[in-house]
């Protein structure tokens, strides 16, 4: 589990008490959450999970494919914070 900095992820941090992680491709909501509340201590409200297809294409004078993704929106309980 990697957490994922970006303009995006940091406005729903700030504002909606929400994290960005990019999780592995065969990791589920329930351990997600297992997860977090062992590392963190936090309790996990709300998880939302995006499978992002790698894309094939040009990488240079090579042709080729990106590796596919999973990320995970995790919202926490009002008060609840991850210090990263």
């Amino acid at each position: 589990m990697r957490h994922i900095v970006t303009e995006k992820s940091t406005r729903l941090q700030e504002k909606s008490n929400q994290y960005t992680f990019e999780v592995t491709s065969h990791t589920n909501k329930v351990e997600i959450r297992k997860a977090l509340q062992a590392l963190y201590g936090v309790t996990v409200e709300k998880i939302t999970i995006l499978n992002k297809a790698g894309k094939y294409g040009r990488f240079g004078a090579y042709y080729g494919q990106q590796k596919a993704r999973k990320k995970a929106i995790v919202g926490l309980k009002k008060g609840d914070k991850i210090t990263l």
